[in-house]
């Protein structure tokens, strides 16, 4: 199996020694050639022979080896440099052997070792120019100086940039990380949000059907005219727990839209736009609900709005269960700043579940997401209220 992406790496790795080889032995053939048909009017160095041949290869073979053993490298070309140096051969032939030793070990070793190592390389050269041109030439000890210095100017800069591409790849990993995790968090706090909207959907839906059939059953034969009515609110209570069924339904099948396999539409999600036809549907089912709404209305963001009809939904739904007669109002205080929703019953109300992930904890949860607080308690003159704060954007 081959890991997406990284053939082109592999191929580099394969190619790599082959052009390193390559190159070792192109400079040992040039240094050879030099070596040889280099002309010396002046006598000034020895001439070469099978000793000196023998030696230039040992100078270059170590860069065999410089980017595994750079130190080891430098310092076997430098040994084989100094003995071809002793013997008085033309010293410019091994100027490169040495500048390439040096670039690798400032390529691959820390600055404080690859100093040392260009200040040792330099050091062997101008004492070979020493050797080899009696009188001390300053322009040739200047020139094989300037080259080793070079070589590790840019060894070291190669260096510091492989650093930061490790660096530039590690920050990169954390950031994939980083991303992950908060995709997974993402996912996780999407299927809580699925998991209210099942049950804030089924609760009260359920509850309306519940109501309106017992209400149907018992006055099937007295009052045909109500049963029928019962039945007329049984179904569209049903068709709207299955549109909203089916819009959750379709948000966990985005992935699957995405792809153009499913492009059924779905119902938006409810708001307070909507809250006409949720009161209507609790009339339908036996309760009498009125709405009061004060201060200029403010378009709320999709959140906050879906939270407001949620909160009331469930409170609506606590009312047809448990309150005695089934009377509520619903007041709505706009102000710019924020929305305050005031659900109560005249009934004796009787607290919904505050089971771990629904009930009152789940509507306390729903409003901390959006900045806002939930509070629900009996009222001193009977009944119980529901009152929700929330502001009337979402917190960034």
């Amino acid at each position: 199996m081959t890991i997406p992406g990284t053939g082109g790496y592999l191929r580099r790795m394969r190619v790599r020694p082959v052009l390193e080889t390559g190159l070792v032995v192109w400079m040992a053939g040039a240094a050879l050639y030099m070596a040889n048909k280099w002309a010396d009017p002046q006598q000034l160095w020895r001439d070469t022979d099978l000793l000196a041949d023998v030696l230039l290869v040992a100078v270059h073979v170590p860069l065999l080896l410089r980017r595994r053993f750079p130190v080891g490298a430098l310092a076997a070309t430098s040994a084989a440099v100094t003995v071809y140096l002793a013997f008085g051969y033309y010293h410019s032939v091994t100027t490169f052997a040495i500048a390439l030793a040096v670039y690798s070990l400032a390529a691959y070793r820390p600055r404080r070792i690859s100093l040392s190592g260009a200040a040792a390389g330099a050091a062997i050269q101008i004492w070979g120019s020493r050797l080899a041109e009696p009188g001390f030439r300053v322009s040739g000890a200047a020139i094989a100086t300037m080259l080793i210095l070079i070589a590790w100017a840019f060894g070291d800069g190669m260096r510091q940039l492989a650093e930061r591409g490790e660096r530039l790849a590690q920050l990169s990993r954390q950031l994939r990380d980083q991303q992950e995790e908060r995709a997974q968090v993402a996912v996780a706090r999407e299927q809580r949000r699925i998991a209210r909207e099942v049950h804030d959907v089924v609760a009260h839906h359920m509850s309306v059907i519940s109501v309106q059939a017992g209400l149907g059953e018992y006055v099937l034969d007295s009052d045909p005219g109500t049963a029928r009515a019962a039945l007329r609110v049984i179904s569209d209570t049903a068709h709207e727990a299955l549109a909203e069924m089916r819009r959750l339904l379709s948000v966990l099948r985005l992935q699957a839209q995405d792809a153009g396999t499913d492009d059924a539409p779905y119902d938006a999600t409810p708001g307070l736009a909507r809250i006409e036809d949720l009161l209507e549907r609790v009339r339908g089912a036996g309760a009498r609900v009125d709405l009061v709404s004060t201060g200029p209305a403010v378009v709320l963001a999709p959140g906050v709005d879906l939270c407001v009809y949620r909160v009331i939904q469930e409170s609506l739904t606590n009312v047809l269960r448990h309150a005695e007669p089934p009377v509520a109002t619903v007041s709505l205080g706009w102000t710019e700043a924020q929305l305050t929703v005031r659900v109560t019953d005249e009934g004796a109300a009787v607290a919904p579940s505050d089971s771990p992930g629904y009930g009152l904890v789940g509507l306390r949860e729903r409003a901390r997401i959006y900045g806002g607080t939930l509070t629900a308690g009996p009222r001193p003159e009977g009944g119980f209220t529901v009152a929700l704060t929330v502001p009337t954007r979402e917190p960034l």
